[in-house]
């Protein structure tokens, strides 16, 4: 009896692989970076704080999240109390998501190609829109966040090594121009590997648990 190859899922990733690397831009790449992470921090909402003070002037209150924040519990609500994820704030989430990506990737050297606001690149990532009534439970989103832990815990350690991957890389490039590609995959596959972990307990797009996978 023939088996299905497994479902793709819900969110996937894929960088090009660079043949040829600029010495220069590698260089000064965490000054280079600067002006597009200020416009991804003003999007995301990251630095939003909000605070209250009592009339002598103590703070009683303080609050962040900005809209990443927002977002998602925004969208908790709505699966919670309509079963519904309204196919807009989806589709910002999403570009939003490509954006950081690759801003992320260009800040690891993945890519010289500065990171556009609208076009796609090198950077390949897709988060496919959820059919809600049939594919999510309403009352997972209040638990997935914890469901998620030991991938938490997980790309804690991974995260870790990405870093001292892309210092190594870094070096290499400005040596020889290139990026060592099983540096470049494992640095790939652990951005892969959190993407699948945000797709579920934060954008909420499936209910399917993420696999433990840089692939």
């Amino acid at each position: 009896m023939a088996t299905l190859p497994p479902q793709p899922y819900a969110a996937r990733l894929n960088i090009d692989y660079p043949e040829k690397l600029d010495r220069l831009t590698t260089l000064l790449r965490i000054i280079w970076i600067i002006p597009i992470a200020i416009i991804l921090g003003l999007l995301s909402g990251g630095g939003n704080q909000t605070v209250m003070t009592d009339t002598g002037g103590r703070v009683v209150q303080s609050s962040g999240g900005g809209i990443s924040g927002g977002l998602w519990l925004a969208t908790v609500l709505m699966l919670l109390f309509r079963l519904r994820y309204p196919r807009w704030w989806f589709d910002f989430a999403r570009e939003l998501t490509r954006l950081g990506t690759r801003v992320g990737a260009y800040f690891a050297l993945l890519t010289d190609r500065y990171p556009s606001t609208v076009e796609e690149q090198s950077v390949h990532l897709e988060i496919d829109y959820p059919d809600v009534e049939r594919d999510l439970n309403r009352w997972l989103p209040l638990v997935k966040w914890l469901l998620a832990i030991p991938h938490y815990i997980v790309l804690f350690f991974l995260v870790l090594a990405a870093i001292v991957a892309v210092i190594v890389a870094w070096f290499v490039i400005l040596i020889s121009g290139r990026y060592p590609r099983w540096l470049f995959d494992f640095v790939v596959g652990v951005t892969r590997w959190a993407l699948r972990v945000g797709a579920y307990a934060f954008l909420l797009v499936t209910d399917r648990y993420p696999p433990f996978s840089l692939s």
